[in-house]
C-alpha cells in the first residue's frame, strides 16, 4: 500500500526552528524556486524551516526542484511527498510532517507556489500574531496578473483581500497567506483540512469555521502581503464566473456541516433567498463603485452558488489544474 506522506529529504537542525512555512506544491516547479527564493531573502532574526510538499508523486518535479534547491541554498527544510491529490492533503502533509519534526515550533505559516514574499512577511505575520495575541493571522494575496484583462477585472472581490486594515477579525477564509499558533493544529489534530473539499477548495474555510467553534481567534495583517502570480486564464469571465459561483457553494456547503437538521435547512435556504433577494440592489452598489456590470453581478452569482450546492453541483476547479 502506498504510504499517504513520505519524507524524502531532511535539510539542516530542525530540532531549533521557532517558524515553519509549508509550501504545497504542484507541476509548477519555475515559480516554487521563485517562491523558495523569496522565502530565502527573509529578513528575520527567527530560525525557520520550510516544508515543501510535493502533491504529483508521477512527476514530482517539484520535489527535484526543492530538493537540488535546498542543496544549494544551504537553508533548513523538508521535502515530503503527499501521495493523495488534492490541495488538503498537501497541507494536511505539510502540517503533520511540521509538527513531527521541528519541536521547537511555535507558529506555522502557508504560502502557495504560486506566491512571492516579500522579505519582511515572516517578521510581521509572526510578529501581528504575537502582538494582536491571536491564534491565527491572515494577510493579502496580491494578485500580479499576467494578462491584458488584469487591471479590468482587479477589483473584482475574487481578487480583493477580505480585509484592509491591521487588526482582529471575526474570520479568515484563504490558506494562501496565512500563520497559525501550534496549539491550533494540536487541538484541531489531523487531518486537519476535510479531504471532501480537494478538489473543489474550501478546505481551509472549513478549517476556520471548526477552529472558531473551538474558540480560536483571528487576525489580519494588511503589511505582510504575498503576491500572487495571476495568469491570464484567470482573468477570463468564464473562470471568474465559476469561481464565483464556486464560493456561493462552499458557504452553502460549509453551513450545512455546522447546522444539521429540518431547521438548520430551512434557515440555510431563507438565508440563500434573502441574500438573491437583495443581490440586485448590492449588484448596482458594486457595479457602480468599480465602473463594471460584470463585477457588478458577483453577489447575484454567490446566491445561484449557494442553491446549486443544494442540488450537489458545484464545480471542481481544482479537478484539471491546467484550467485553474
Amino acid at each position: 500500500m502506498t504510504p499517504r506522506v513520505t519524507v524524502e529529504h531532511l535539510f539542516g537542525a530542525l530540532d531549533t526552528v521557532e517558524a515553519v512555512v509549508t509550501l504545497p506544491t504542484f507541476r509548477r516547479p519555475d515559480h516554487l524556486i521563485r517562491t523558495l527564493d523569496s522565502l530565502a531573502a527573509q529578513t528575520t532574526t527567527r530560525p525557520f524551516a520550510i516544508v515543501v510538499m510535493e502533491n504529483d508523486d508521477e512527476r514530482l518535479e517539484g520535489r527535484d526542484a526543492a530538493r537540488a534547491w535546498f542543496e544549494h541554498a544551504d537553508r533548513t527544510g523538508i521535502v515530503v511527498v503527499a501521495h493523495e491529490r488534492g490541495n488538503c492533503s498537501a497541507y494536511n502533509a505539510g502540517w503533520e510532517t511540521a509538527l513531527r519534526h521541528c519541536p521547537a515550533m511555535t507558529h506555522l505559516l502557508v504560502i502557495d507556489d504560486d506566491e512571492l514574499a516579500i522579505p519582511e512577511w515572516i517578521e510581521r505575520m509572526v510578529g501581528t500574531a504575537e502582538k494582536l495575541n491571536v491564534d491565527f493571522v491572515g494577510g493579502p494575496q496580491k494578485p500580479v496578473f499576467e494578462g491584458e484583462n488584469g487591471a479590468r477585472f482587479a477589483r473584482h472581490p475574487v481578487f480583493v483581500p477580505h480585509y484592509a486594515k491591521t487588526g482582529r477579525v471575526p474570520l479568515l477564509f484563504s490558506s494562501g497567506n496565512v500563520i497559525m499558533r501550534r496549539q491550533v493544529l494540536e487541538t484541531m489534530g489531523a487531518p486537519f483540512l476535510d479531504t471532501a473539499f480537494n478538489f473543489i477548495g474550501g478546505g481551509d474555510s472549513d478549517f476556520y469555521s471548526r477552529a472558531k467553534e473551538r474558540g480560536f481567534t483571528f487576525g489580519w495583517c494588511s503589511e505582510a502581503p504575498v503576491m500572487e502570480t495571476t495568469p491570464a486564464r484567470r482573468t477570463e469571465t468564464s473562470w471568474i464566473v465559476a469561481r464565483s459561483l464556486r464560493n456561493g457553494a462552499i458557504s452553502a456547503i460549509i453551513e450545512r456541516r455546522r447546522g444539521k437538521g429540518r431547521g438548520a435547512w430551512v434557515k440555510r435556504q431563507l438565508k440563500s433567498a434573502a441574500l438573491l433577494a437583495v443581490s440586485p440592489f448590492r449588484a448596482l452598489r458594486l457595479g457602480w463603485n468599480t465602473g463594471s456590470a460584470f463585477i457588478g453581478i458577483y453577489h447575484m452569482q454567490i446566491a445561484v452558488g449557494r442553491f446549486m450546492a443544494e442540488f450537489g453541483q458545484v464545480n471542481e476547479q481544482y479537478r484539471r489544474p491546467e484550467q485553474n
